[in-house]
């Protein structure tokens, strides 16, 4: 009985070591205490996650050109659906500061991007005009100072058109006329609405991203201005010109009221329900950095909620 019992026992054992020496290797159990290929896969998926993220947060795209073929770009930070969109330099050169004010934005948000919601994006056009801005300071990059702009004061006048010498701030679809007012002045609002490279441009990008709300900047004035094209200042208008003349300390204003103004941008944005505002600096060669970054943070505090 024993003898059979032990022999048995033997062909157990020698059937089960041939089963795992013919079985396919693909069945045979896996090691999961070797994670080595497992933190390499891991390891390029984050790496390749890493630089998705930063593509995202940081982009620079263009948009259109000017007249004279200079390039007019976006920059983009953050990763979220709600988009804020800020434009400057509408009147080139005449508004220098506008684009300088741009461009501390653009910096700021490179070094800081914390500071942006994950809900939120933000992109900063800060030149829609070049060819102006080009005419009075020499380039349209932020690489300029007060220095380089041009004391002769008829070139800085004629920095605010294009180079068809139309206002793009006359060219816009709401109460467009081909003759405009600019202070005590007649100036061209061009041959129709939208007869520009620039405000095309500007057209085009709002219908591919309708961005959340519009900041536009402009000088002279201090204040905000609240955008309407014949409906009223819209809830959500009104809530961020307030947010930004609270935060900044500008006068909060329901409409530009200094002389009648046809083709303005801000008041086709309102006519497309975006809301937006204007937002006029005090002078012409300051850029007001700490007011505006209060007006900014406060409509990324409204607008991560």
């Amino acid at each position: 009985m024993k003898k059979t019992i032990i022999t048995s026992g033997i062909i157990v054992i020698v059937i089960i070591a041939l089963y795992f020496i013919f079985k396919s290797p693909a069945q045979i159990p896996v090691d999961t205490s070797d994670t080595t290929s497992t933190t390499v896969t891991t390891s390029v998926s984050k790496a390749t996650s890493t630089q998705q993220v930063a593509q995202k947060n940081s982009a620079i795209t263009k948009i259109g050109t000017s007249v004279e073929h200079r390039d007019i770009n976006a920059y983009h930070y953050g990763t979220g659906t709600t988009e804020l969109l800020f434009i400057a330099g509408v009147h080139g050169g005449y508004e220098w500061n506008t684009s300088l004010l741009a461009y501390q934005l653009i910096s700021y948000l490179k070094n800081n991007s914390k500071i942006i919601p994950a809900n939120v994006s933000v992109t900063v056009i800060p030149v829609l005009n070049p060819d102006g801005l080009n005419t009075v300071v020499g380039t349209t990059t932020g690489n300029f100072t007060q220095t380089d702009v041009s004391t002769d004061d008829a070139t800085v006048v004629s920095g605010r058109f294009n180079a068809n010498t139309v206002d793009l701030n006359r060219n816009f679809d709401c109460d467009w006329k081909s003759s405009g007012t600019w202070q005590n002045k007649t100036v061209s609002g061009g041959t129709k609405a939208f007869s520009e490279p620039e405000s095309q441009a500007i057209q085009a990008y709002i219908k591919m991203h309708s961005p959340a709300a519009v900041v536009v900047w402009y000088s002279a004035a201090g204040g905000v201005y609240a955008s309407n094209c014949h409906t009223g200042v819209s809830t959500e208008t009104d809530t961020l010109t307030k947010k930004y003349a609270s935060a900044s300390g500008y006068s909060a204003n329901e409409s530009f009221d200094f002389y009648a103004t046809t083709g303005d941008m801000t008041n086709w944005l309102a006519k497309n329900s975006i809301p937006a505002i204007s937002v006029l600096l005090t002078n012409h060669t300051d850029t007001e950095w700490s007011k505006n970054l209060a007006g900014i943070q406060a409509l990324l505090t409204y607008y991560g909620k």
